[in-house]
């Protein structure tokens, strides 16, 4: 696809930042220290990702507003448009030398996601979207979501929470409800690569709560460009706001949503 100016800017962004991180993460992988300090590695990692999307989003167009994961929010002149930017998501994986990570970055315009890239450096797909023109990964290859219209065929994907987070119990019942009704569950543990691999047709759904936006923003559009419906869990709520989501194909959204809401 031939891309607008704004996602050619994007597209260079999450490249740049990708080789950054892919270099961090051949370093993270020999790491023989203790866990904090690998944390703390990671974090500079992060941080050092976001400065350079912020450089390139923000000198490519320096009147839109910035949301980062790991800096302050910033208003631009343009009060109309802003990056929503998530510069590592996958952190855990990344800090244990797994492959499943992503820069994700979303271009927001009167409230409503018009352009996203995810990128997965580490296997080198990028997946991209722009409103009206479809998704794609690579310059070639169209997404569509998949065609499964029977839940006993269908894998789905979500996130387990960690420690001490809330949402577990709900999760939990969610999985209970589920499970008997699909072909199975992934928990891969990296939100935006989830979506956009529901776009590709590779899951068939894909649902989570306690998200925040820089984690789903980009891989929204991804899905709906790809012809895939997306919804918040709790019907009513403003999607990218609310952190609670549900999506997949047309054909089991139906049934799937019914299995998750009413768990």
């Amino acid at each position: 696809m031939q891309g607008s100016a704004n996602l050619n800017v994007m597209i260079k962004a999450a490249r740049k930042a990708g080789r950054s991180l892919v270099k961090d993460f051949r370093e993270v992988e020999n790491l023989q220290v203790a866990s904090k300090s690998a944390g703390d590695f990671v974090s500079k990692a992060d941080i050092a990702a976001e400065a350079i999307l912020k450089e390139e989003l923000r000198g490519a167009r320096p009147n839109y507003g910035w949301l980062g994961e790991e800096s302050d929010e910033e208003q631009g002149e343009d009060p109309t448009r802003r990056w929503i930017v998530d510069p590592l998501d996958g952190t855990t994986n990344f800090l244990h030398g797994m492959p499943h990570w992503a820069v994700s970055i979303a271009l927001e315009h009167k409230g409503e996601i018009v352009a996203a890239v995810v990128y997965d450096p580490a296997k080198d797909e990028l997946f991209y979207a722009e409103k009206g023109q479809g998704a794609w990964l690579g310059h070639r290859q169209r997404l569509r979501v998949s065609g499964r219209s029977q839940m006993i065929e269908c894998v789905f994907a979500t996130g387990v929470p960690f420690g001490a987070r809330d949402h577990l119990p709900a999760t939990l019942k969610d999985l209970a409800a589920l499970m008997p009704q699909c072909a199975g569950v992934r928990r891969w543990g990296a939100a935006a690569l989830d979506l956009a691999y529901v776009a590709a047709g590779r899951y068939d759904g894909f649902w989570e709560r306690g998200l925040n936006i820089w984690d789903i923003a980009g891989g929204v559009l991804l899905v709906k460009e790809a012809g895939g419906l997306v919804e918040p869990i709790r019907e009513g709520q403003n999607l990218l706001e609310d952190g609670q989501l549900i999506c997949g194909n047309a054909e089991i959204f139906e049934k799937f949503s019914r299995v998750i809401r009413g768990a």
